[in-house]
């Protein structure tokens, strides 16, 4: 990465020192001359090789990042700790024809990892049974109880995805039974792997691969490379014809998306190539999905985080939790297409409960952020499948790091679900937190973690994280606070052929971010309320140049009321998007901050 990546650390941006949702804006120094290199040795308009530039993009850099291909970024499986022993057993069992599960997280992460095993195994004549553990009775993760049922059903090798890396107990209880495991995972360690055949995991300590970003259907890929290339080793039957990997692609990148990895290095690989497979329509689970969502023939960053991940994600929060596993491993048209449609109910289901959730955990959270750095909000009213995403959703409002707790009946421990802001280790937080008896499960990495905990505990759990967590948190506060603007843009300029060019620097996530561009001195030409919280609006320029757009859940905070003020003038920080209706395409912007333009 270049050096010259430097945040302006003097006057705010704009002079924006406060916006109206609290936020100092500021942006980034461009090195003018790397600017330039960029842009002529690549043809880049030149947004897009500033916005380059400022992201620490150097021209040694540029290439591999604005072609980011498998073959540059495709780690060496066996760079991995444990990988090629997990590929020799893994070979075994499909070469002996062995009885075997996959025992899967409940979320896209894990849906999409036990899938790609699942076409894998399919692809090599084995059948591959799928045991996704219940939310809401059995919890996160394998247990000696779900080993049991699977060695009583002859199982005798089970590969658990997205899970099983703290699972110490339940895999001792495995081995007990003779049951072989596998542990593909990516959570955080803080000690030595539990027993099993083979634990892999880029997070172990003593891993040297140096891929401790990817997510488990990352993991699941590689693993799979390695098993490839162990079966071509031995000259296993039918090596000749083995699986190809890259038709897996979309799996492993929507797991990469919805668990919020950093789209950099492999990731960023995975991803760009995995949209290509995705628009190919191949997988036919994700096509009927997106086809019921009203998205077909779409495929977007946006459409794995937004409209199919919160779908896959709606079985394991209020349904069944193998829906996702199935949808993505069926090769059944009509089984896909129920399977879609199931999930789609049940994700309306959950939209009405999180809504529910909000209305009454937000008053709660704003006390609580009053009075502690780390908020931690709860109720066994509120629904163990939706609480991750009110986390999300307080988060992003409270700006500190949030914890939020559900349950089935008072008697019964909290589940709770907890997002960070940057620059906040609350999965390591929570692994300390556990390690010091106040949970009975708990884990994650840097931005989300996973908790269970007695009710009785919960006062105690808020003063140890909110000690834990508070020189992290006074570190990090002005980069809560922060909102990073890439560029100025005039509205006239908004238009498709912009989109085009920061395309050209895409895709756009976690670690990349879409750019946000600065509308200076705009007023709100029209504004109209959308299903009770959204605003769609007209921003209009001192030349009369004028621009549509979304504001999303902007009547739930300040920005609601300053879009209906027609003779206000504001500076605008704004994503822009491309608007497709009826084959016509036009640009348009989402508001993410205002501020009142003085002067």
């Amino acid at each position: 990465m270049s050096t010259a990546l430097k945040l302006e650390a003097s006057a705010p941006f704009l002079g924006v020192e406060r916006s109206l949702t609290g936020r100092r804006w500021r942006t980034r120094e461009a090195d003018l001359g790397l600017v330039e290199a960029l842009r002529r040795r690549f043809s880049l308009p030149e947004i897009a090789a500033r916005l380059m530039a400022v992201r620490g993009i150097g021209l040694d850099d540029a290439e591999a990042f604005l072609s980011p291909t498998l073959k540059t970024h495709f780690p060496d499986p066996s760079s991995f700790a444990d990988m090629d022993e997990a590929a020799r057993v893994i070979e075994d069992a499909i070469v002996q024809g062995r009885s075997c599960a996959v025992f899967a997280d409940y979320d896209v992460d894990g849906g999409s990892s036990g899938a790609q095993l699942v076409r894998y195994f399919r692809a090599r004549g084995r059948d591959l049974k799928i045991y996704v553990p219940d939310r809401m009775t059995e919890g996160y993760g394998p247990s000696a109880l779900a080993f049991e049922r699977l060695k009583a059903q002859g199982v005798e090798l089970v590969i658990t995805v997205d899970c099983g890396a703290a699972a110490e107990g339940p895999l001792n209880a495995a081995a007990e039974i003779g049951l072989d495991v596998v542990v593909l995972d990516h959570h955080l360690m803080a000690g030595p792997p539990p027993k099993a055949r083979a634990v892999v995991n880029p997070n172990r300590i003593d891993d040297t691969s140096g891929q401790g970003h990817l997510t488990a259907a990352g993991v699941v890929l590689v693993t799979l490379a390695a098993v490839n290339r162990e079966a071509r080793r031995r000259g296993s039957p039918g090596s000749n014809h083995l699986p190809d990997l890259m038709q897996m692609l979309d799996l492993a990148a929507i797991g990469t998306v919805c668990d919020v990895a950093p789209l950099t290095g492999f990731n960023r690989a995975m991803v760009s190539q995995g949209l290509k497979i995705l628009r190919n329509g191949k997988n036919i689970g994700l096509a009927a999905l997106a086809e019921n969502a009203g998205r077909k023939g779409s495929a977007t960053v946006y459409d794995f985080g937004f409209i199919l991940g919160p779908r896959i994600n709606a079985g394991g929060r209020v349904g069944d939790a193998s829906l996702a596993t199935r949808l993505l491993s069926t090769e059944d048209p009509d089984e896909a297409a129920e399977l879609a449609a199931t999930l789609e109910a049940l994700n309306q289901e959950r939209r009405a409960r999180e809504a529910e959730m909000l209305a009454e955990a937000e008053s709660a959270a704003i006390a609580e952020a009053e009075q502690r750095s780390v908020v931690i909000v709860g109720s066994h009213r509120w629904h163990p499948g939706v609480i991750g995403i009110a986390a999300g959703r307080l988060k992003d409002r409270l700006h500190k790091p949030t914890i939020v707790l559900g349950g089935v009946t008072e008697s019964e421990p909290a589940k709770g679900s907890g997002r960070s802001t940057p620059g906040v280790n609350l999965g390591a937080a929570v692994a300390a937190a556990k390690e010091a008896g106040f949970l009975i499960n708990g884990g994650g990495h840097a931005a989300a973690a996973g908790l269970t905990v007695e009710w009785d505990k919960v006062e105690a759990l808020k003063e140890f994280l909110s000690e834990k967590l508070e020189p992290e948190l006074e570190a990090a506060a002005g980069e809560a606070r922060a909102l990073t603007v890439d560029a100025i843009g005039g509205v006239g300029a908004v238009d498709v052929g912009l989109i085009d060019a920061l395309d050209r620097i895409g895709p756009y996530g976690q670690g990349h971010p879409e750019p946000l561009l600065a509308l200076t001195d705009v007023r709100v030409a029209f504004a109209k309320l959308v299903k009770e919280e959204h605003v769609r609006f007209t921003l209009e320029d001192a030349r009369g140049a004028r621009v549509g757009g979304i504001a999303f859940r902007a009547m739930k905070g300040p920005l609601g009321e300053a879009l209906f003020k027609k003779d206000a003038i504001y500076h605008a920080a704004v994503r822009v998007k491309k608007n497709e209706w009826n084959g016509n395409v036009r640009a348009e912007v989402e508001i993410v901050d205002l501020a009142e333009a003085k002067g």
